[in-house]
């Protein structure tokens, strides 16, 4: 079986069509691996094919911030231990802060108090160099190197709005998107306030003048998990991959972080509890995207969104099935852990593993992920109408 080209990857008369969809959460990209090796077992199992890779069965993969590296690695032809060891080695050389944030924070506020709160903890030349280093400085985001439909989600922090960079040929603004050096925009969907400073881009305005436009991590957006942007994508005529929608059309996989519910401390300073409040309304937004996508979809596994609403399998067998939509995650959470895995974590251990920025939590997390991914992912989420077809 020939792997199927980026034109057929695209073309909207060409069969119905598969998307990939990972969530930012730093580090926590070691338990989206996880998921992906169990997928990437099954595929190649169901087609007898030890080769096959993930841009081979998906028309369009996209991801945030870490999910984002991740994305652009698997387009471009990475296999699933190929990334594991690209993320073991951005853990061991990214995270690395000069001192203390708090130490960091306080030489801050004496000159200046929003200088402080957003001051880099960690420097971003690393990241970048890791990231030349394997997707290639100079590959674009139209580049033949990335074969399969790529999206990356970033926020423009100086307009605003969130910004889906893809590679699609038919998009609106496919010829301004497709130049951008790849590394660049996966760099600024990184870039996460307190974390990374953001990336400027050059990019033209609307006028047709050329602007410097300042990118952040795409997570401070309503789309930290890309899924329901990236079914928005596939389907909105005015983002020009006209996809037919269906649940026999569209398969939607999406992949988290690993979900951990931060306990709130009134005795947080300021700044903390502003980051706080930040974090709950991305944990917002994320529940809210979860809620939208069970209702309009074909779900096949469905979660419980609140204790108002339930899991909404009713909801979503009567609502429009605009895809087959399957969700993988972990609940970073004493009770959940216990009775889905079997693993005991103190609510102590849990916070600890949940950040985003420790490379000493990475074999705890693809530990938990390694379990859940043997326990959720599915052959029958995976439907034969959606086989790749002899090309």
């Amino acid at each position: 079986m020939a792997s199927p080209t980026r034109e057929h990857h695209f073309d909207p008369a060409r069969g119905p069509k598969r998307i990939l969809s990972l969530d930012g959460g730093g580090i926590r990209g070691v338990l989206t691996l996880e998921f992906l090796e169990a997928i990437e077992a099954k595929l190649r199992a169901r087609y007898k094919n030890d080769g096959l890779l993930l841009c081979d069965y998906f028309d369009l993969i996209g991801g945030t911030s870490t999910g984002s590296i991740i994305a652009a690695g698997l387009a471009c032809g990475m296999t699933v231990a190929e990334l594991k060891t690209l993320y073991h080695g951005i853990g061991a050389g990214v995270f690395k802060p000069s001192g203390s944030f708090v130490s960091r924070l306080f030489n801050r506020f004496t000159k200046s108090k929003l200088e402080g709160i957003f001051s880099p903890k960690f420097p971003a030349e690393p990241l970048q160099e890791a990231l030349n280093a394997q997707l290639g400085a100079d590959t674009t985001l139209s580049s033949d190197r990335v074969k399969t439909g790529l999206m990356i989600m970033t926020k423009r922090i100086d307009t605003g709005s969130p910004w889906p960079l893809t590679n699609c040929p038919g998009a609106r603004y496919a010829a301004q998107d497709g130049a951008l050096k790849l590394t660049q925009v996966v760099r600024a969907s990184t870039a996460a306030p307190t974390y990374f400073e953001p990336e400027e881009i050059k990019i033209s305005s609307h006028d047709g003048s050329v602007v410097e436009g300042v990118f952040v991590d795409g997570g401070v957006s309503p789309f930290n998990d890309p899924a329901l942007q990236l079914l928005m994508l596939a389907a909105l005529q005015g983002h020009g991959f006209k996809w037919r929608t269906g649940k026999d059309e569209l398969l939607l996989i999406s992949i988290g972080t690993g979900t951990y519910k931060e306990p709130f401390s009134p005795q947080k300073f300021a700044a903390g509890q502003g980051l706080s409040a930040l974090k709950s309304l991305m944990d917002d937004s994320a529940r809210e995207n979860h809620g939208l996508l069970q209702w309009l979809t074909h779900c096949v596994t469905p979660w419980t969104i609140d204790r108002a609403v339930g899991d909404m399998k009713l909801d979503s067998q009567s609502g429009p099935q605009l895809a087959t939509y399957a969700r993988y995650d972990a609940l970073l959470d004493t009770k959940w852990l216990k009775s889905e895995l079997d693993i005991d974590a103190a609510p102590e251990k849990l916070a600890q593993i949940s950040q985003m920025d420790n490379p000493a939590n990475m074999d705890e997390l693809a530990a938990i992920g390694r379990k859940a991914a043997q326990r959720q992912v599915s052959d029958g989420h995976f439907p034969s109408a959606f086989d790749i077809p002899t090309v």
